[in-house]
């Protein structure tokens, strides 16, 4: 088995990493950790929750340790970018952990915060920048910071970076790096504009992947309820969340307007639920996730992009509302459960808009996803003008509610509620530490 001492690492992160709690390296890390620390170009597909931010940032802490110094004014060493606020304050803490006992300084740059005080944390230089894209570039275009003198960039959530349309701001980013430089990058998913991406911007890249595309946990059990339409999905989900008081329960909606409208639902009904998504500030965000993980809220409502970045290991079922337009999402969606050798439960509400991502993830899975209810749908096409409003109407995709203005971007999937057909099944969840 390998260790941690058997990737050439320097002493000080294998302390850090003993003191950490890390025991053996996953497999993501043993495979992404000997060609950065050889200065190698890295494209690595991996589910979040394997471990991805020590795969590229011990080694990184590792080289600039063997190239001290303080940074210059205003300027960066290393710029690891991130689509949303949750994950790069997830990877930050992590990258803390690992550089304890050295002098290096790690700093965050995100949207939802005062801009004046981020921009005097960087007028002493930094070693290791944590940014979302849209933060950095408000920052460089007030001209305080420098990326001519990093020699590192990671990319990491690559794929929902280009969801949220960060492919223009990437580009403009890109080439203020010094050169020459050594990128890594990193997705769950890998469509054919990601593939794009990385010829762009890596240079002959070792590519690392370590789940095959569409392959679950074990751990956890799947399955899906149909229902007619979204009054029915509203119903049956909070029958499943009445049916496991005590546990946690994560669901997926499409838009953000779909994931408030449910989770107002649910406390309306008397559920401890909150919610996050792109509408709610960080104060809002972070609220609403340390009363998740604390426990005080029992469930949590939210859209694909904000819900990347959480990492809580005591969720035992997952619920999508909605189904994913990508059905590589899916898969990174129900991985939410399962965490840390627990056992979880994936149940999603399918009316007859989800029958379509339904086929298209049974396809990228070689599965046929157990039916747990209901009666299979006809298939409806999901009309994209009411993906706001919060589900799809019966036949014609008529709008529950009031229309949406504007088409909703493809893979924010909008507010999911569904029952496990597991009353029947009901076991026991082993909780995660």
């Amino acid at each position: 088995m390998t260790k941690f001492a058997d990737l050439g690492l320097d002493p000080s992160l294998l302390k850090s990493v003993a003191e950490a709690g890390y025991e053996t390296p996953t497999p993501i890390q043993v495979r992404a950790i000997p060609p950065v620390l050889e200065g190698r170009d890295v494209m690595g597909l991996a589910q979040t929750g394997t471990g991805k931010t020590a795969a590229f940032g011990l080694p990184l802490i590792h080289q600039l340790l063997t190239h001290p110094g303080k940074p210059v004014a205003k300027s960066i060493k290393a710029l690891v970018l991130a689509p949303t606020r949750e994950l790069v304050n997830q990877i930050a803490e992590n990258l803390h952990l690992y550089v304890q006992g050295t002098r290096m300084k790690v700093m965050t740059v995100v949207g939802g915060t005062s801009i004046n005080r981020q921009i005097r944390g960087l007028e002493r230089g930094v070693d290791i920048l944590v940014a979302t894209p849209g933060r950095l570039i408000d920052l460089m275009d007030q001209k305080a910071v420098r990326l001519d003198l990093a020699q590192f960039l990671v990319l990491d959530e690559a794929d929902q970076m280009l969801d949220m349309g960060f492919i223009h701001a990437l580009r403009k980013i890109a080439p203020q790096i010094g050169t020459p430089r050594q990128t890594m990058l990193f997705s769950a998913t890998m469509p054919k504009q990601m593939e794009e991406l990385s010829r762009a911007f890596l240079k002959d890249p070792v590519k690392v992947q370590v789940t095959p595309p569409g392959k679950a946990a074990d751990k956890i059990t799947q399955g899906v309820h149909f229902v007619p339409d979204r009054p029915e999905k509203v119903a049956l989900l909070k029958e499943y969340l009445a049916d496991e008081p005590s546990g946690l329960s994560l669901v997926f909606a499409r838009t953000k307007h779909g994931a408030e409208r449910l989770m107002k639902e649910l406390v309306k009904a008397g559920f401890a639920a909150v919610s996050i998504h792109g509408n709610k500030s960080q104060g809002q965000r972070e609220r609403a996730l340390k009363a998740f993980s604390d426990g005080d809220a029992r469930v949590l409502v939210a859209t694909d992009v904000a819900a990347r970045g959480i990492d809580i290991p005591g969720v035992s079922h997952v619920f999508n509302f909605d189904l994913p337009e990508v059905a590589e999402n899916y898969v990174h969606r129900i991985g939410r459960t399962a965490r840390a050798g627990a056992d979880g439960d994936a149940i999603s509400l399918v009316a007859g808009v989800d029958m379509g991502p339904l086929r298209e993830i049974e396809k990228l899975m070689k599965i046929s996803i157990p039916v747990l209810g209901g009666e299979e749908p006809e298939v409806e096409k999901r009309v994209q003008s009411q993906n706001r409003g919060g589900g799809g109407g019966r036949r014609g995709g008529r709008p529950q509610g009031k229309p949406a203005t504007k088409p909703a971007k493809a893979a924010r999937p909008e507010g999911g509620e569904g029952k496990s057909g597991g009353r029947r099944r009901r076991r026991r969840r082993s909780k995660a530490a």
